[in-house]
């Protein structure tokens, strides 16, 4: 039995992100300390947890079990509680600043998080004591916490492994959570892949639109016909914001390593350059690739931007007719765009295993959890066929990643084994899923 079990959490930061976590552990029947700059910062976030048309908490009640305080005089009061989670403004200063004062604050043994979506966690904790590299771990949440399914679990390199085991055990009975364990590299799992995609789908739709291919066309493609994810390219990035995703950009162009496929598309396009020079960013600012219109008479209609001629216009309804195989491998424009973005991302996610996580089930788990892709990059490749993939990228003078070039030196013909109860390893050789 682990001997650091989880019957209490202390959160630091009462943000969007914050509250939610503490409202979920309150929810789960645990004592919860929320702490913020000062007590009246952490009154405003737990009363935010009732408030609103989608609350935080499903039983009122459970805000009973919430105490609030200020840092200055409450972080002494952590050393009462198992789990310490930090949640505050994702800048590696401010963390610092808070874990140097609660390094001295905690009780010795008591686990202690970061929720970080990209910072490395060796940089958080770096010239810190001894006993806090090995009591802390990234608990990277996803947006809403309530709503979200996926927890990406990040030990740093001294982190004892009993403290990713409670917090995993944690995470997954109480928070009913689907915990993915990722390496301490840029971005996890989910960020990693995800983003890839959706700054190299900036470039891939340009190049698409200029063929003839619509902005609906381009969602309806992509959530319709391979569903990664519901919300499609374009409704994804507004649901994010212009101004977010140049952010992330910045982040990767910082952190990544300087031969990652990634750094071609860190660069906007001209046209989404300049929607985020003129602040349309989205669903914040009503109005980014679409956006709803109300008439005097109550009706709305939904309009898509045209980025190229700057002017909106009433959105189509698009009707795929072809399945995600026939397009993959296609000529036509539909086709391309398929092939070119898809193709790319999935190479990508191939070339990064072991290096983001040591296999593809967290790979697939984290896209699927975290992005709501209906499934997984290998997944996605076993629907297509692998080797039917890695022909089309050799007649292409196209480098053949990581796990593709596994998978064509094995005896295995796709990454699960067809009821799924197994996968292709780093090694060549197949492994039982684990839950």
């Amino acid at each position: 039995m682990n001997e650091r079990e989880i019957n209490s959490v202390a959160v630091l930061g009462a943000g969007t992100m914050g509250s939610g976590i503490a409202a979920a552990c309150a929810e789960a029947g645990c004592k919860v300390l929320l702490l913020d700059v000062t007590q009246e910062t952490a009154e405003k976030g737990k009363q935010m947890m009732s408030a609103g048309r989608m609350p935080m908490v499903e039983n009122p009640d459970s805000l009973e079990l919430i105490t609030t305080g200020g840092f200055d005089d409450s972080l002494k009061l952590t050393r009462n509680y198992d789990w310490i989670c930090e949640a505050v403004v994702e800048d590696l200063e401010v963390k610092r600043s808070i874990f140097s004062r609660l390094d001295d604050a905690r009780a010795e043994g008591s686990i202690v998080s970061t929720n970080t979506s990209g910072i490395p966690l060796r940089s958080i904790y770096e010239g810190m004591s001894e006993q806090l590299r090995k009591d802390i771990s990234v608990t990277h949440f996803f947006n809403p916490v309530k709503v979200m399914k996926l927890l990406e679990l990040v030990p740093g390199e001294d982190t004892t492994p009993d403290v990713t085991e409670a917090l995993a055990e944690f995470c997954r009975s109480r928070l009913k959570k689907g915990v993915v364990y990722a390496k301490d590299t840029v971005n996890f799992i989910g960020n990693r892949i995800g983003c890839f995609w959706m700054l190299a789908g900036f470039h891939k739709g340009c190049d698409a639109r200029r063929n003839g291919v619509s902005i609906e066309e381009i969602d309806a493609l992509m959530t319709k016909v391979l569903g990664i994810p519901s919300t499609g390219l374009y409704g994804l990035i507004d649901l994010v914001g212009l101004d977010v995703m140049d952010l992330v950009a910045r982040n990767l162009e910082e952190n990544l390593p300087d031969d990652d496929a990634g750094r071609k598309y860190l660069e906007f396009p001209a046209e989404e350059r300049a929607m985020l020079k003129s602040g349309q960013l989205g669903r914040k600012t009503k109005g980014g690739f679409f956006r709803v219109v109300s008439s005097e008479d109550g009706t709305k209609t939904k309009e898509v931007y045209n980025p190229e001629s700057k002017i909106w216009q009433s959105a189509s309804s698009v009707n795929i007719n072809q399945d995600a195989s026939s397009l993959m491998f296609g000529d036509d424009e539909h086709g391309s765009f398929v092939w070119s973005l898809v193709s790319e991302t999935l190479c990508y996610a191939a070339d990064l295993v072991p290096e983001i996580s040591n296999d593809i089930v967290n790979v697939d788990r984290a896209m699927r959890w975290g992005f709501n892709w209906k499934q997984g990059p290998f997944e996605l490749l076993d629907s297509f066929g692998p080797r039917r993939v890695v022909e089309k990228l050799e007649a292409e003078n196209r480098k053949i990643p990581r796990m593709l070039s596994v998978l064509s030196s094995s005896n295995s013909t796709t990454f699960y084994s067809e009821d799924k109860s197994e996968y292709l390893g780093v090694d060549g050789a197949m492994h039982p899923v684990q839950e």
